[in-house]
Order: C-alpha cells, then structure tokens, then sequence
C-alpha cells in the first residue's frame, strides 16, 4: 500500500484546522445570507407588510437605475482606491522604519496600534468633534486660516470625503504596518547579508530582495483592508450621514437608510448582496493574485 505524501498531508492538516472556522462561519452568516437574498427578490415595505409581492430581480434594477446608489457605488471604491492606497504606502513606510527590533521600535509600534484598538464608531465620534467648524480644535483653526470655508471641514463636498478618507487612513494604517513588520521579520538575514557582499544599494536591497519576499504580506494587507474598506459605514455615519448631498454617501450606509430610514427591506437587501457581491469580486482577484505569487516564489 502506497504511503501518504508529506503534500497530501500537509493539504489534509490545513483542511482540518480551518473546518472549525469554515463551520463557524456557514452556521452564523449562511442563514442570514440566504435570509438576505431571499428579501431582495420581493417588494418588502415595514410600513405596509400585508402588500409584500415578489418582484424577481426588480430591486437590483432599480438599483442600476437610482442616482443616488450608483452615486454611493463610486463612492465607495473611490474611497477604498484612496483610503487602502495610502494605508499601504504609509504602512510600507512605517515598517521599513520600525523593521529594527530594539525598545524604541517596539514602544513606537505599541503606541501606533491605540487606534486599531478602538471601535470606528468611537473614532468617528472624536474626528467629528475635532474637525466641527464651530468648537472643533481642528475645525475651527482650518476655518481661520483659510484651509476649509467657513461650513467646515464636513460642510465642503471635497473636504467631507477627504475628512473621512484620512479618518480610516489615521485608524488603520497601524494594522497594515504591523502585518508588514511580520513579513519583513520573517526574511532571512543571509539574503540581506549577501546582499550587502555583492554590493547592493539599499534601493537595490528593497527592489530586488525585500519587496519580492514581502509580497505575500503586501496582498495580505491590500485584501484584508480593501474588504474591510469597502464596508464603511460607522465613521461616515456619525460624522457626515452622507453629506453634504451624496457626497460622501457610501453603499453599506445607503442600504441602512434605505432599510432603517424608509423600511425598504427588499431594496436594503438587494444594495446589502450588491455590497457583497463586489467584495467578493474583488477578495477572489486578490486571491488569484496572491496564489501566484506564492508560486512565482516557490518555484511550483
């Protein structure tokens, strides 16, 4: 009888340690998935429940149809293109920066991630104090010299979708530096080492040897962050609620007014698997993405 590969065992190991979690996740979100999509084929209003009627794929046309959503659609992918854009730059920077392992790295790193460790809602709620135009520290500064109008930092179309571009980017670019910092202490020294003994710049080190070695890491944040990104909606919500106009008006928050504020439960429904949809899309290209990589790496 032939034996077991160390591959097939390696592949039955990695199977058996994420089943738990695999479990996890069809026993909590199918439900409510299923639940979800169930909802968007029919027109579901709180306000007249006894009228409920099934409309098929009525609600995602309407979708495509409403200024409003498409309006929040490129709003939300413009915000994750700027917010994970500068989020990795910054965190590329800060990594490479803190890469040493001595006590002033290690205190700087400590007291980068505070704001990873608090909730956005509570992170919105102090941004939105700091940057108020009547009281806000920052706010009324920017006000008096002329950085912003006299509406504010949240008044202003522009600057309410910077605002809440360089809240998520003050929040999480620590996360992307500490994924990268593990990335950077997992390359072995006799790489860099050798290196430096063919003569190697430092921009050549980082082009040629880091950077490569690092793009597992690199994916790594650039997935997690860009789904995480495109679910925006706590800093938004306490902050501008969209505003000025649809200015910063985002899907998760649209499907939320449009099931909370106007109880539209099978339109919410469909904007919630439109959400969904594109983050899945885009979680699978980063995947493909990331798999090649690896190979490209490995040599398989």
């Amino acid at each position: 009888m032939p034996l077991v590969t160390f591959a097939a065992r390696r592949r039955a190991f990695l199977v058996l340690l994420g089943l738990p979690a695999v479990l996890f996740v069809l026993l909590v979100a199918l439900g409510p998935l299923l639940e979800g999509l169930r909802w968007s084929l029919y027109d579901h209003n709180l306000l007249r429940p006894q009228r409920t009627t099934f409309v098929g794929l009525d609600n995602y046309a309407r979708f495509l149809a409403d200024p409003s959503a498409l309006r929040a659609l490129a709003n939300t992918f413009l915000f994750t293109l700027l917010a994970v854009g500068l989020e990795m730059a910054l965190g590329l920077a800060l990594a490479l920066a803190l890469w040493a392992d001595r006590p002033f790295e290690r205190v700087a790193l400590i007291v980068m991630l505070v704001p990873v460790m608090l909730t956005p809602l509570a992170v919105g709620l102090v941004f939105k104090a700091l940057l108020s135009a009547e009281f806000g520290l920052i706010g009324h500064w920017g006000r008096v010299l002329g950085v912003v109008g006299e509406r504010g930092f949240f008044g202003d179309p522009r600057a309410a979708f910077a605002s809440i571009v360089a809240i998520d980017v003050w929040q999480w670019t620590p996360f992307v530096v500490l994924i990268l910092r593990a990335g950077l202490a997992a390359i072995p020294g006799e790489l860099l080492e050798a290196a430096d003994a063919d003569g190697a710049s430092s921009w050549q080190r980082l082009r040629l040897v880091v950077l490569p070695l690092l793009l597992p890491a690199l994916l790594l944040a650039l997935l997690l962050r860009t789904m995480d990104a495109f679910r925006l909606f706590e800093s938004v919500f306490v902050t501008t609620k969209g505003g000025p106009g649809d200015a910063t008006n985002v899907l998760q928050l649209y499907a939320v007014k449009q099931g909370l504020e106007f109880f539209n439960i099978g339109y919410a429904a469909a904007i919630a698997n439109v959400t969904l949809a594109c983050i899945a899309v885009l979680a699978v290209l980063f995947v493909l993405v990331l798999r090649r990589a690896d190979r490209r790496m490995t040599g398989r």
